[in-house]
């Protein structure tokens, strides 16, 4: 039997991110002491959307911030596969009022931005302290505590969570350096005004564009005032491994042109846009070193191809803080990877076998894929959706911790 107490009281994350600062207001709403350090001179986010399957939907009403988050939302009707030329259904699924029938939740499009600006507001709230400009150096576990290096300071804690991301520093400290695997894969993406798009019209849907060595994403944020674009292309190589390298709008263009109608005219609408690597690391050996654990991307990176990077972060948050309000840290976080770990393996995989899918590999092969999923969507609906409870369908929110 567990002794089910609280030793820690004060509790450090490093990273500000969508993961980082659910995992603090869920820590502060268990009573801990939070203090977020985030590297960076202000609080922001990129200009991109993300998706929030109804697995992270319900952690975000467990915790009390989903009614502050719906306004900015937008609620897409379907999710479709669709043919990169013709437009012709591949998949067809309902979603809407279908995720709350199926799994007791929404399915939303959010901006990252408004995601991030309410779990500030959550975190502030709830006496989160969110220190900017503070780059962690180094840590050392002590007998009693954890020592957390910064440039200019060393803070004294007792647990320490690395929410830190893809590129993360409490990783590295921990296991050494990892050099990233490059998938073959360049991500193109950005928001664009509804105004800007002209001569075709944009569907409310959740939508992949599947294409020979390549495919879009498409859907729409802010209450349909932008539609938000994921394009996808294979490459050789890559340099750079990062959220902010400045792509060429009409490069972009080029690629995808010849394309059908709704996808360029959502490319000429485009004003800006950013080029992401889509990188891969191995699986860890742990996710915990004594006082110090990770959390999100800084463990499991998730390529986009099942939109569950933010969530799989948020379920993160979630499992440990739960585990951190009933038991010692010890066992809190053998408990968590042991719950975590297997799920986030799972769907990494998934993810990165439906980028071979949405990519038509093999040829006639690859496509005859997409016209069996198409069969199946039209005569077996129920087939196809079942495949996904699974993933949105998996409520950490019910887990006995």
């Amino acid at each position: 039997m567990v002794e089910q107490v609280k030793l820690a009281e004060h509790i450090i994350v490093v990273g500000a991110g969508i993961g980082g600062l659910t995992a603090a207001l869920g820590l502060a709403k268990q009573g801990f002491t939070v203090v977020v350090l985030e590297q960076a001179p202000e609080l922001s986010e990129v200009g991109a959307g993300l998706q929030l399957s109804p697995n992270a939907v319900k952690v975000l009403q467990a915790f009390g911030v989903a009614d502050a988050i719906e306004p900015h939302c937008f609620t897409p009707q379907r999710a479709c596969i669709r043919d990169h030329r013709s437009g012709r259904h591949y998949l067809d699924m309902p979603l809407g009022r279908e995720m709350v029938k199926r799994y007791g939740a929404q399915y939303w499009h959010i901006h990252r931005a408004d995601l991030h600006q309410e779990l500030v507001r959550a975190c502030q709230q709830h006496g989160v302290d969110i220190q900017l400009n503070q780059r962690v150096m180094g840590y050392r576990n002590e007998k009693d505590h954890v020592k957390v290096l910064l440039e200019k300071q060393t803070l004294r804690t007792d647990l320490l969570i690395g929410a830190d991301g893809v590129h993360s520093q409490i990783r590295e400290l921990m296991l050494g350096a990892q050099a990233p695997i490059f998938t073959g894969q360049v991500a193109w993406r950005g928001t664009v005004p509804i105004a800007n798009i002209k001569g075709a019209s944009v569907q409310p849907n959740a939508t992949v564009w599947a294409g020979p060595h390549q495919h879009m994403v498409t859907y729409y944020l802010r209450g349909g005032e932008f539609v938000n674009f994921i394009a996808v292309e294979e490459q050789a190589s890559w340099r750079y491994e990062s959220w902010r390298e400045e792509g060429d709008t009409e490069v972009l263009r080029s690629k995808f042109h010849g394309w059908h109608p709704e996808v360029t005219a959502v490319l000429d609408g485009c004003e800006s846009t950013f080029l992401w690597a889509l990188n891969g690391r191995p699986v860890l050996p742990t996710w915990h070193d004594d006082r110090v654990v990770l959390l999100g991307d800084a463990c499991h990176p998730m390529l986009p191809f099942m939109a569950q990077g933010a969530a799989m972060a948020i379920e993160d948050a979630f499992v440990l803080s739960g585990t951190l309000e009933k038991y010692d840290y010890e066992y809190a976080f053998k408990k968590y990877e042991k719950l975590r770990k297997p799920r986030a393996t799972a769907v990494q995989k998934q993810s990165r076998e439906n980028a071979s899918l949405y990519h038509m590999h093999g040829g006639w092969q690859g496509r005859l894929k997409l016209e069996a999923l198409g069969v199946a969507s039209k005569y077996a609906n129920g087939i196809i959706q079942s495949k996904l409870d699974s993933i949105y369908g998996h409520d950490v929110t019910a887990l006995r911790l």
